[in-house]
């Protein structure tokens, strides 16, 4: 059966002139006239893009949207800008495109309410046209002079007996613009976490929250940053951040990230037929300069 899908348009009253305006399956959010996201349902893999920061730039990378952008690397086509899936659901990859395969697909059903600063999608996580998951992903939005805040909640439904295999690949993904990577050809930027580790000292760290902190692409400071809710799965989880701009929260790929190769199913996450699974992130975006101190305090405001 095919959905139908209506424009509309909500003003809000929060932070500023926010609007979200519904046309087929995707969720356009701006500020003013001003862009800040594309909620995009109609991809292999639902994803947020671009992804413009309070300075007016994209703060995440073009690829595989806009080819042949100045500095940025064609690598990894799954990396697309700021999504959520896994590489192992039962043995299935959502989170490449494997060619000749049959696919494995996060499909919207409908969207639910898109009132004030949020909106709703049901989504089914689906293998060879048979749904294994439901999804109900809700994202809110909070603009301010200097930063932009957006809150993930997703709520898994395992319609079978499903089992989120121990691997780095997924779960919460963001690829960021070149200027922000650590190596590359215009890379300026630098990794921070809650604990304090550094740069590569960062990868595969248990943390509350990793930032990546530098230029933006139009050379001004800026700060993004993801934090794991306190409630979530294996919370603090681990880190997938790498030095050429790849930063993915993921409470499943234990064994990866600790270096038990002896043991690869360590960190399998049975979700039984039937039960829900509610993960909770929030990804910040500032204009200014890296402060752990401010990062502390929005995680505490995050917890509550």
């Amino acid at each position: 059966m095919r959905i139908p899908f209506l424009a509309l348009t909500l003003i809000l009253p929060a932070s500023g002139q926010l609007a979200l305006k519904q046309v087929n399956q995707t969720i356009e959010v701006k500020n003013g006239d001003q862009l800040v996201t594309i909620f995009r349902a109609d991809q292999q893999v639902p994803c947020l893009y671009p992804l413009i920061g309070p300075g007016g730039s994209n703060v995440t990378r073009h690829f595989p949207f806009k080819k042949d952008v100045a500095g940025e690397q064609s690598d990894h086509p799954h990396h697309i800008s700021f999504w959520f899936t896994h590489g192992l659901v039962n043995g299935h990859d959502f989170w490449h495109d494997r060619k000749g395969a049959p696919p494995s697909k996060i499909v919207l059903k409908s969207y639910g309410e898109i009132a004030k600063n949020s909106f709703t999608a049901n989504l089914a996580w689906e293998h060879d046209s048979k749904a294994l998951l439901n999804e109900k992903r809700s994202y809110s939005f909070s603009v301010g002079e200097k930063d932009l805040i957006i809150d993930l909640t997703s709520t898994l439904t395992a319609l079978e007996d499903v089992t989120f295999g121990d691997t780095k690949e997924g779960s919460l993904g963001l690829r960021l613009t070149p200027s922000l990577r650590l190596k590359g050809e215009v890379a300026k930027g630098s990794i921070e976490n809650s604990e304090g580790h550094k740069n590569g000292a960062a990868w595969g760290k248990r943390a509350k929250w990793v930032a990546y902190h530098g230029p933006n692409s139009e050379g001004e400071a800026t700060v993004v940053a993801l934090m794991d809710h306190p409630d979530n799965l294996r919370h603090p989880t681990w880190w997938h951040a790498r030095d050429y701009g790849l930063l993915a929260a993921n409470p499943f790929g234990q064994h990866d990230f600790e270096g038990k190769k002896k043991e690869p199913h360590l960190g399998d996450h049975l979700l039984e037929k039937g039960k829900s699974l509610t993960q909770k992130y929030r990804l910040i975006i500032q204009h200014g300069s890296f402060s752990a101190d401010s990062l502390k305090t929005n995680f505490t405001n995050f917890s509550k």
